[in-house]
């Protein structure tokens, strides 16, 4: 039996419990030494992030400004069309490169503290006064440019979505990611020019494992989400299954509204808060559009360490899990309609744009009860949660009855983190 290896920091008496990925220790929410460790070993390990959508820098000179955990990120595409991404830092002293969210025609990038100027690339192009001020002063003879610049990303984009790493051991982004979860990827968004229709940044008050664990929890979505279950967009009787990829951190989750069923009773049995009898006074809210031919009315989809792609009905987006400290993150949400939508199906994305996001009729919920989870452990570092619906395996599953992909979550975790 391979020989477990502690977090940094820990002592032997809080090393991972045996107990497989059954049982996950609260103090991975809340030590400072798991955050730390966390951006080494994950965020400039060897994993690809979600950075952006290529339409998003369509044109040479068009950037972005994002985050991969900690790390502050610039996005753009130069001359050759080609898309590059390097940390926002100047070499110099350290200070943002770029203090814009996003832009356009942009030539260079200049550090507004001392003018250090860098190219489309990352590349140091110029140092102000670097030969000094009528022979004096400047830069020693030894200086080179070419040595001096902010760490860069390695690009791979798929069906539109911009990844990078930090890591040059990281696989190739379809190896990375297995042929199901890239398969089900192009089936939202292959062969489509995607249209941004809305962003929002969503501040959650826990830490960021907390979001991710509860994306890939499919067991709680129709018992916390009175919408789902009411209004019969998703229930675990409803045909569905979870897809858990052989590393464990990706997962899709997907099923579809059996439209001539009888409302099925299991829900009322349990007594829930989600078994309500609420109506929309507008029920064109729901009047979708079939856009898939497979009938799969919901697919959520995740690429570990921190992206989600979802399809609710005809709401499609993007989310980034973006870390920023112990107990809080950011979620940026992206949602998207395509180039080739009718006015009428772009109204009907726009529309169901409310079902989520901060205030959405679904997923409301989700952006308080991670805080919930963060308040709740607060005196409980030495203890672990439990995570046996559906068995032990991190595993496909044709029940969504199950905490499958969220164990394959910790399973990548702790390949990642070495624990």
């Amino acid at each position: 039996m391979a020989q477990r290896q502690e977090m940094p920091n820990e002592t032997a008496a809080q090393a991972w419990p045996r107990d497989g990925l059954t049982r996950i220790p609260y103090r991975v929410f809340r030590a400072d030494e798991a955050y730390k460790a966390e951006q080494k070993l994950i965020f400039h390990g060897p994993s690809w992030h979600y950075l952006a959508l290529e339409v998003e820098v369509p044109e040479p000179g068009d950037f972005r400004t994002t985050r991969v955990g900690d790390t502050p990120v610039i996005v753009t595409r130069d001359g050759d069309g080609e898309i590059y991404a390097f940390e926002n830092r100047c070499a110099h002293r350290g200070a943002l490169i770029c203090l814009d969210n996003h832009g356009k025609g942009k030539k260079d990038f200049s550090c507004v503290y001392h003018a250090w100027t860098y190219d489309r690339q990352g590349n140091l192009r110029g140092v102000a006064f670097k030969d000094g001020v009528k022979g004096k002063g400047g830069m020693p003879d030894s200086f080179r440019m070419e040595e001096h610049g902010p760490r860069k990303l390695r690009i791979a984009t798929l069906h539109g979505l911009i990844f990078g790493s930090f890591s040059e051991d990281v696989p190739p982004l379809e190896e990375y990611l297995g042929e199901e979860i890239s398969s089900r990827i192009e089936r939202v968004l292959g062969g489509r020019t995607p249209v941004v229709i809305g962003r929002v940044t969503q501040a959650l008050p826990n830490n960021w494992k907390l979001y991710m664990e509860n994306v890939k929890d499919s067991y709680h979505a129709s018992i916390l989400h009175l919408f789902f279950t009411t209004f019969e967009l998703n229930r675990l009787s409803q045909k569905g299954a979870i897809i858990v990829d052989e590393s464990g951190g990706h997962h899709v989750s997907y099923s579809a509204i059996d439209r001539e069923a009888q409302k099925d009773a299991e829900y009322s049995k349990q007594q829930l808060r989600s078994d309500s009898q609420y109506r929309l006074a507008d029920p064109s809210l729901l009047k979708g559009f079939e856009e898939y031919p497979d009938g799969v009315t919901l697919q959520i989809l995740t690429v570990f360490p921190t992206f989600v792609l979802q399809q609710i009905q005809n709401a499609i987006a993007v989310r980034q899990i973006v870390p920023r400290g112990i107990g809080k993150t950011d979620l940026n949400w992206t949602y998207i309609g395509f180039a080739d939508d009718t006015p009428e199906q772009r109204l009907t994305r726009v529309k169901q744009g409310n079902l989520v996001g901060p205030a959405g009729y679904i997923s409301m919920e989700d952006g308080c009860v991670g805080g919930f989870v963060q308040r709740g452990i607060a005196g409980a570092s030495d203890q672990e949660a439990v995570l046996e619906m559906g068995g032990a395996e991190a595993a496909s599953s044709e029940s969504r009855v199950t905490e499958a992909s969220v164990r394959g979550f910790w399973k990548a975790y702790r390949s990642n983190m070495g624990v």
